[in-house]
C-alpha cells in the first residue's frame, strides 16, 4: 500500500504521461526493428504489427533490467534526496513529462529521434534546474559515457551491417550463379542468427535463466554452439527443399505450410497437402519501383537518365519531394492508399445514418481506429529524385532476395527484442522511481523493476506502433536508400548485435542510431555514395542534435518553475 497520499495528483500526473511516454517510444521507435521488413516487402504492415507486439514484449520482460537501472539512478544520485523524497517523485515526473512532451513533437513532424537521448535530456534538465550534481564523469551509467555511445554505437552498427553484406555479396551475389550459391548458403545464415539471439538471451540472464558466470563460458559456448548448428542442420532438412522446389523447379503451388514436408520435397512425384494457387507468382518484384508520380514514370526510364549521368533536378534535391511538399500529401495521392481510404469511408458510410450508441456504428468506430494505423502506405512516393536514388543501387536476383526474406524476418525480431529490451527502460525506469518512493515513501536505488511494469512497458511499446508507427517507418524506409530482403537482413541483424551487446554493458544506446549506422553501412556497400538520400540522413541528424537540449529545457523549465513556485499564505 502506498504511503505518499499527499502526492497521489502528483502520481496520477505521472502515470498519464507514463502512457504518454510509452506510447511515443512504440510510434516512434518500435519502426527501427520492422521498417526495413516492411520497406523491402518481406513484412506488410499489418504483419509488422502483430510481431511488434509480442516481440516488444517479450524483450521486455526478459531483458529489460540492466538498462532501466541505469536510466533509474546513472544520471544522478538518490543521496540528495533522502530526506525529501517528494521532490524525487517530482522530479521523476517532471523528466517523464520533458521527454515524453518533445517525443510526442517529433513522432508529430516525422522526425526519428533517439528516446534515450530525450529521457537522458530530460533528466541532466532537472537535475540541473534542482541544483544536483550531475554524474558527468567517465564512471559506469554517467552521461558522459551514455553520449559517447550514441557515437560509437552507430559506427559499430555500420561496421557490422557492412560485414555482413559484403560476405552475402561475396558469397552469392557477385557469382556466376547467385541463386544455387544462396541455396549453398542460406542455412549457415539462418543457424548465425539462431546463434546470435541464443547468445545474448544467455548473457542477459534473469527469469530462471543462470548468470553466464554461474554457466561456464564452456557451457555457454557450447548451448550456442549447439543452437547454430542444430538450427543449421533443421533448415538445410526443410527449408532447402522447399525453397528448391518453389525457386529452382518454379512450383507455383507450394506455400509456407508445406515446409514440414522436408525431405521429401526432393522426390519429383511428390503429393502436396492443401496446394496453393498455381498461377500465383513465386516470388514478390522487390525491384518494383515505388514512384507513383503524376506521369506515372517508370523505374526504367529512370536508370536510363542515370546510365547518361543525368542528374535529378534542384527541384528534387536527391529525395525530397518539392511537387508533393515532402510529406503526407505525396502518400496520400497514391492509388494503394486511396482504394484503401475509399473502403473505409464506404465502410463508414453505411453506418453513418446509425444513432452514436447503436452496436454495428461502434463497431465500425472502433475497427476505424484500430486499423487506422496499420493500413497506411509507406512505400510508394512521388519524388523523382528518391527514385533517381534507388535507381543507383545493385539489382540483384529477385528470386535470392525471397530466399532472404525469412532471414530478414528472424533478424528484425531479433532487433525488436533487444529495443524491447533497451528502450522500454527509457518510460519504465524513471517510473519505477517514482512508483517505489511513492509506495515506500523511502528514496532508494535498490529496488528492482515491478514484472508488472515491465509488461505494461512491452505492451505499450507494441501499441504504439500499431496505431502511429507508420508515420516513422516512411523516414527510416525506402527513403534513406533502397532496400531489399539481403540489404534489410544486414541491417537488422547489425543494429541487433549492437544494441544486444550494449543492453549486456547497461548502456542505454539509441536504437534509432544503431539502425540508421546499420542503414549507412550497408547502403555504402553499394559502391555509389548518390544511392544514399544524405538529405534525409540530415534531417534524421538534426533530430538527433536537438533532442538533448530541447528535452532538457522543457524538463529543466518545469522543474525550476515547480521548485520555485511562490507559498501563498493561508486564503482570507
Amino acid at each position: 500500500m502506498a504511503v505518499m497520499h499527499d502526492l497521489d495528483w502528483l502520481f496520477a500526473i505521472g502515470v498519464l504521461f507514463f502512457c504518454l511516454s510509452i506510447w511515443g517510444i512504440g510510434a516512434n521507435d518500435v519502426a527501427n526493428s520492422y521498417a526495413t521488413s516492411v520497406s523491402s516487402r518481406s513484412l506488410t504492415l499489418v504483419q509488422a504489427g502483430v510481431l511488434a507486439t509480442i516481440t516488444e514484449f517479450i524483450g521486455a520482460i526478459t531483458m529489460g533490467q540492466q538498462v532501466t537501472s541505469t536510466i533509474r539512478h546513472g544520471i544522478f544520485g538518490f543521496e540528495p534526496f533522502e530526506n525529501s523524497p517528494g521532490i524525487l517523485v517530482l522530479a521523476m515526473v517532471v523528466a517523464e513529462i520533458g521527454s515524453a512532451t518533445w517525443l510526442t513533437l517529433c513522432t508529430r513532424l516525422g522526425f526519428p529521434v533517439s528516446t534515450t537521448q530525450s529521457i537522458v535530456g530530460a533528466l541532466v534538465g532537472v537535475g540541473i534546474a534542482a541544483d544536483i550534481h550531475v554524474n558527468w564523469g567517465w564512471q559506469d551509467g554517467s552521461v558522459s559515457q551514455i553520449a559517447a555511445s550514441w557515437g560509437i554505437a552507430p559506427a559499430i552498427a555500420a561496421g557490422f551491417g557492412a560485414v555482413i553484406m559484403m560476405s552475402i555479396n561475396v558469397l552469392v551475389h557477385w557469382r556466376s550463379n547467385p541463386l544455387k550459391a544462396a541455396l549453398r548458403v542460406i542455412t549457415f545464415y539462418y543457424g548465425l542468427t539462431a546463434g546470435i539471439l541464443t547468445l545474448f538471451i544467455l548473457i542477459s540472464g534473469g527469469h530462471g535463466i543462470p548468470s553466464i558466470e554461474e554457466q561456464g563460458a564452456g557451457q555457454v559456448v557450447g548451448i550456442v554452439l549447439g543452437v547454430f548448428f542444430g538450427i543449421w542442420l533443421l533448415s538445410a532438412i526443410f527449408f532447402l527443399p522447399y525453397y528448391y522446389r518453389r525457386l529452382i523447379k518454379e512450383d507455383h503451388r507450394l506455400r509456407v505450410w508445406h515446409i514440414p514436408m522436408g525431405p521429401l520435397l526432393w522426390r519429383d512425384n511428390y503429393t502436396l497437402y492443401w496446394p496453393g494457387d498455381a498461377t500465383a507468382p513465386v516470388t514478390t518484384d522487390y525491384y518494383a519501383t515505388e514512384y507513383v508520380g503524376p506521369d506515372d514514370s517508370s523505374s526504367e526510364d529512370l536508370k536510363k537518365e542515370n546510365g547518361n549521368e543525368k542528374r535529378p533536378t534542384e527541384t528534387d534535391d536527391h529525395g525530397i519531394a518539392q511537387e508533393s511538399r515532402e510529406g503526407e500529401v505525396a502518400d496520400a495521392g497514391t492509388r494503394t492508399q486511396a482504394a484503401t481510404d475509399k473502403a473505409r469511408q464506404k465502410d463508414l458510410a453505411a453506418v453513418d445514418s446509425l444513432p452514436w450508441i447503436h452496436p454495428k456504428r461502434i463497431l465500425a468506430t472502433t475497427k476505424l481506429v484500430l486499423t487506422y494505423g496499420i493500413t497506411r502506405d509507406i512505400i510508394a512516393h512521388q519524388s523523382r529524385g528518391l527514385e533517381h536514388v534507388h535507381a543507383r543501387a545493385p539489382r540483384f536476383d529477385n528470386k535470392v532476395e525471397h530466399l532472404w526474406t525469412t532471414a530478414q524476418v528472424c533478424s528484425a525480431m531479433i532487433m525488436s527484442v533487444a529495443h524491447g529490451a533497451n528502450d522500454v527502460s527509457n518510460a519504465i525506469g524513471p517510473f519505477t522511481t517514482e512508483y517505489e518512493t511513492w509506495r515506500s515513501g523511502v528514496a532508494s536505488s535498490e529496488t528492482d523493476t515491478p514484472t508488472w511494469i515491465k509488461a505494461v512497458g512491452g505492451l505499450g511499446l507494441g501499441f504504439g506502433f500499431w496505431t502511429y508507427g507508420y508515420h516513422i517507418m516512411r523516414n527510416l524506409g525506402n527513403r534513406v536508400t533502397k532496400h531489399s530482403p539481403t540489404r534489410g537482413f544486414s541491417m537488422e541483424l547489425a543494429a541487433a548485435i549492437t544494441v544486444l551487446l550494449a543492453s549486456r554493458l547497461g548502456l542505454p544506446v539509441s536504437t534509432t542510431q544503431c539502425i540508421t549506422g546499420g542503414i549507412i553501412g550497408v547502403a555504402l556497400c553499394n559502391m555509389d555514395l548518390r544511392s544514399i538520400n544524405w538529405k534525409q540522413v540530415g534531417k534524421i541528424f538534426i533530430g538527433w542534435v536537438l533532442t538533448v537540449p530541447c528535452a532538457a529545457l522543457v524538463a529543466g523549465i518545469i522543474m525550476g518553475m515547480a521548485l520555485n513556485v511562490p507559498r501563498w499564505g493561508p486564503r482570507p
